[in-house]
């Protein structure tokens, strides 16, 4: 059995050609998705202002250590994918960061 890690991925994004059903739809949820609201979750965690022109998606990913950030990146822009699919978003240029939160090093200041 494989050791599991967890990750935290970032997923950014740009909305691309929404329609004026989405449009209406993200501009009256917005308050629900500002940086007060920014945190890492397995079901993913949707950032965006009223400018409507990026995103990002805060995924926490638990996976196998020896597949690393390259399959936790992947999974969680999967994940993003499927939900804007799900809305009926439009969007563009997905692109992902994960950190292994196992690996690592936290600096701690002297006492």
């Amino acid at each position: 059995m494989a050791a599991q890690h967890t990750y935290r991925v970032i997923v950014r994004g740009n909305w691309d050609r929404l329609s004026e059903a989405s449009r209406a739809t993200l501009l009256a949820e917005v308050d629900d998705h500002g940086m007060a609201q920014l945190r890492f979750t397995p079901e993913g965690s949707l950032v965006y202002d009223t400018a409507l022109v990026s995103f990002s998606y805060r995924y926490t990913i638990v996976s196998d250590a020896e597949d690393g950030e390259e399959m936790a990146a992947a999974l969680a822009e999967e994940k993003a994918e499927a939900a804007l699919r799900a809305a009926g978003h439009g969007y563009r240029n997905l692109r992902a960061k994960a950190t292994d939160m196992d690996t690592m090093k936290i600096n701690r200041k002297g006492r």
